[in-house]
């Protein structure tokens, strides 16, 4: 019944936006896929070395590429899929992890309606950040396991084999090391560290790839990760806007109404929050992390928010209709947000590569670009996957002279 109502929960918040096209860089991801991600990629992909740690993301496009085409319901489908299988693990986590052993239900449950990371659910290139996530918290449910001394080894191996999945799914994945640490009791330390070594290897390993390959991946260059970022400012900037509002309420009636022990299971979901948060802090050009990673974090928010959840429940007994407005109210304000607002804005963000590509069906000869608001490839990727015709097919011209040959002109101007 708890996993139905999950799933519900994930179906309600999102099941308007798998009307949403694709929009910018889902269609070079989707042409990288097509190089990378069939049998006959494995090669490439190990030779151009730096698209390596996402292979999972690869393997998983291709595989609706290859079967459906370029159907957005579909892909959009798959990362709704994928995000009530992670909702299922932070349950399933939350049950086998002893503060929130009780409250198992409701973290779960706001993770599946949260707002703040919907970002990584609607736009399909982020799909990297729930692919990680699903990995690396199967990996931590086994390491639970095998914390239980009842075929330790066995489980301490599988968690060992979902963990180096997480490794490639996404750069950050080295993040569920400290989280490992974090979910470990003080008296299991030592017994665990010959597990928590081998982990660390691999990420070690995966590590020293990275670094190795920087020069290859733009993400280095772009402003996505540099050591010079103002991570002092990122970082505090973008825990309090998570927080904001339902960990600020969570926290403050866990502070003011729960009794000690309840407010110390508090601390390892703040501490995930902070953890899951600092790889991607490293940014130069913004102050705040962009909502698809904060992801992992919101797991963390949703730890705090079900630890308040169960104590209203368990405290309020005889005034449920206060319960069933709270409940209400969360709902409404997170799934409310995704329909109305974020819809309106993911639909902004895909109008562009939308308006080249319905021109590019009407028209057989080419077309002249004056002005597009993505990076060139996206314009180009677009219409090749959705018409079938070559890049060349759109012509740029910096000078904004016209073609020698006379050709229907494309300018975005936005709304």
């Amino acid at each position: 019944m708890a996993l139905c109502l999950l799933a519900l929960l994930c179906v309600a918040t999102y099941a308007r936006t798998l009307a949403i096209p694709l929009f910018e860089d889902d269609y070079p991801n989707i042409t990288d896929a097509r190089k990378y991600g069939p049998p006959s990629g494995l090669p490439l992909l190990i030779q151009d070395a730096w698209p390596f740690p996402r292979t999972t993301s690869y393997w998983l496009t291709y595989g609706l590429w290859d079967t459906f085409g370029l159907r957005p319901a579909v892909f959009h489908g798959a990362s709704l899929v994928v995000h009530v299988i992670n909702t299922f693990l932070l349950f399933w986590l939350c049950r086998a992890w002893t503060p929130f052993k009780e409250a198992a239900f409701w973290p779960a449950a706001f993770f599946a309606v949260s707002e703040g990371h919907q970002e990584a659910v609607i736009w399909y290139s982020s799909v990297v950040e729930l692919l990680m996530f699903m990995f690396g918290v199967a990996s931590l449910i086994c390491w639970r396991r095998a914390l239980e001394r009842k075929r330790q080894d066995a489980w301490a191996a599988g968690s060992f084999i979902l963990f180096c999945g997480a490794l490639l799914s996404k750069e950050s994945a080295v993040v569920f090391l400290p989280l490992f640490w974090l979910a470990t009791p003080l008296a299991a330390w030592r017994p665990s560290l010959r597990w928590l070594l081998r982990h660390g290897a691999a990420g070690l390993v995966m590590a020293l790839f990275i670094t190795s390959t920087r020069g290859q991946s733009f993400r280095f260059s772009d402003g996505s990760f540099s050591l010079h970022a103002p991570v002092w400012i990122t970082w505090p900037n973008s825990y309090g806007r998570l927080l904001w509002i339902w960990g600020v309420v969570a926290g403050a009636w866990l502070f003011w109404r729960a009794g000690r022990v309840m407010q110390r299971s508090a601390l390892p979901a703040l501490i995930w929050i902070g953890i899951a948060l600092l790889p991607y802090s490293f940014l130069t050009y913004m102050h705040r992390i962009p909502s698809r990673q904060v992801y992992l974090a919101s797991a963390g928010l949703a730890m705090l928010v079900g630890l308040a959840m169960t104590h209203v429940v368990g405290t309020m007994e005889s005034r449920r209709w206060v319960v069933a407005a709270l409940i209400a109210l969360v709902a409404l304000h997170n799934i409310g947000y995704i329909w109305t607002r974020k819809h309106e804005q993911f639909l902004e963000r895909a109008a562009p590569t939308e308006q080249l590509i319905s021109l590019a069906r009407r028209t057989d000869g080419p077309i002249w670009v004056q002005c597009f608001p993505r990076p060139r490839i996206v314009a180009e990727e677009a219409v090749r996957l959705a018409t079938g015709r070559p890049p060349e097919t759109l012509l740029w011209n910096d000078a904004r002279q016209p073609p020698a040959e006379p050709a229907p002109r494309f300018c975005y101007v936005g709304p």
